[in-house]
């Protein structure tokens, strides 16, 4: 079974509790609905599960993870099948004005032999957590509800 870890980041502020979400390059995602993210990628062979989920956000979003106490928001299973272990980190002061993600190769149309390079993140920001919730990919709701109940009094 594939595992994947996130990061999502979070803060408490006047318009509530917002968090950090991605949405996903390339023609695919173009327009569709839930195609936000919390920023992850695939935990390779032993790799320390927390260490993917910084290692992904830094090269999902161009810069390095905020530093914090991690929360341990579990595992949670999208549609595909995968499984994403999220850990949460506040990061109040955390602002990126330009995302410069990895790349991924895609052949479009599948079939053609033509490949094209997309970023494997378009954009990011972050989002009061309701909105959050109507625009990630619904495997990913739970996270943001476990969130929601471990920091929000």
């Amino acid at each position: 079974m594939v595992l994947s870890a996130g990061l999502l980041l979070y803060r408490i502020g006047d318009p509530g509790l917002q968090v950090w979400i991605a949405h996903m390059g390339g023609p695919f995602w173009l327009r569709r609905p839930r195609a936000w993210s919390i920023p992850k990628g695939l935990v390779e062979g032993s790799e320390d599960v927390l260490e993917t989920a910084r290692r992904e956000f830094a090269e999902e979003i161009g810069v390095p993870a905020p530093s914090g106490t991690p929360i341990d928001l579990g595992e949670h299973r999208q549609a595909s099948g995968k499984r994403v272990r999220v850990f949460a980190v506040e990061a109040p002061a955390f602002d990126v004005t330009e995302v410069l993600s990895n790349t991924v190769r895609l052949e479009l149309p599948r079939g053609s032999g033509r490949f094209v390079e997309v970023p494997e993140v378009d954009e990011a920001r972050w989002v009061p957590i309701d909105d959050a919730r109507t625009m990630v990919v619904a495997g990913q709701v739970a996270a943001l509800d476990r969130l929601a109940a471990l920091v929000v009094p």
